[in-house]
């Protein structure tokens, strides 16, 4: 955190990044300082998002892999329904997203929420791991907090800085300029590579309000992660890479349980 306030504040006045608020806390209390490159916006990158998220829709459908499981598909987009109110409670302005929930049909292990609120599950990871209607909104409320913290944007920001800091250093030394697909790169790092452990964490404690506050089992959480870490045996899948173990990501969720569990007790 501080060597990313540092990096920031140091070409701050050349490259422009800022301070952001994204969510509220909540009752899991997360509230770190973020910082986002100042002139790439929440809608430039839901944008980006929306145009990802429809090539991939395309590419499945053209090998008819997309929603080709009806009742998989009503059951996970009746939970979508039950956790997207719940998202107010940390930016209230993400209830009137433009949300979607589609399913392709493949044995891997994966799940994502897009910034904007656009969201895809694999028949992989429900069907191999047989997953729980709770086990499933952990996964989802997970995944929405990615997109509710702009993690995306926030990894963007952090790339683009990244390098227009080396492009900067470079021109006051006459080093040279650096590659022109620099831009495209950060876009590539932000919404398609591993999200960092911390931003995984906070995932895990947002998504573990979101879907206590829908009325889904907290504990969920703790089964659900165990029949992850049962599954990789040692070798994780790919949007798990960069994730914490599983012996300490499952301690973190229980000793954040009691502070969600009178909100499952209320939506019950």
């Amino acid at each position: 955190m501080r060597n990313r306030f540092l990096l920031c504040l140091a070409v701050t006045g050349l490259v422009g990044c800022e301070s952001v608020q994204t969510t509220q806390g909540g009752a899991v209390g997360v509230d770190r300082n973020q910082y986002m490159f100042s002139s790439l916006s929440s809608s430039q990158v839901d944008a980006m998002a929306a145009e990802s998220y429809e090539k991939i829709l395309a590419e499945a459908k053209a090998q008819k892999v997309l929603n080709t499981k009806p009742a998989l598909v009503k059951r996970v987009r009746k939970i979508a329904n039950d956790l997207i109110p719940t998202v107010e409670a940390f930016r209230p302005d993400a209830r009137d997203w433009n949300w979607e929930v589609n399913i392709i049909t493949d044995d891997q292990l994966n799940a994502s929420c897009m910034p904007g609120g656009k969201i895809l599950f694999f028949t992989g990871i429900i069907e191999r791991l047989e997953l729980t209607d709770a086990e499933i909104a952990q996964i989802m409320g997970h995944e929405i907090a990615h997109a509710l913290r702009e993690h995306g944007r926030e990894a963007i920001s952090r790339a683009y800085t990244t390098q227009m800091g080396t492009q900067v250093v470079g021109a006051l030394f006459g080093l040279g300029q650096a590659s022109m697909q620099a831009a495209d790169m950060a876009v590539q790092y932000g919404l398609m590579l591993p999200n960092s452990r911390s931003n995984e964490s906070e995932a895990d404690l947002i998504g573990l309000e979101l879907a206590a506050r829908a009325g889904y089992d907290p504990n969920a959480a703790v089964s659900l992660w165990q029949k992850m870490a049962a599954a990789s045996q040692g070798n994780p899948p790919a949007f798990l890479s960069t994730h914490p173990s599983p012996g300490g990501r499952i301690e973190n969720l229980k000793q954040a349980i009691p502070r969600v569990q009178p909100l499952y007790e209320a939506a019950r």
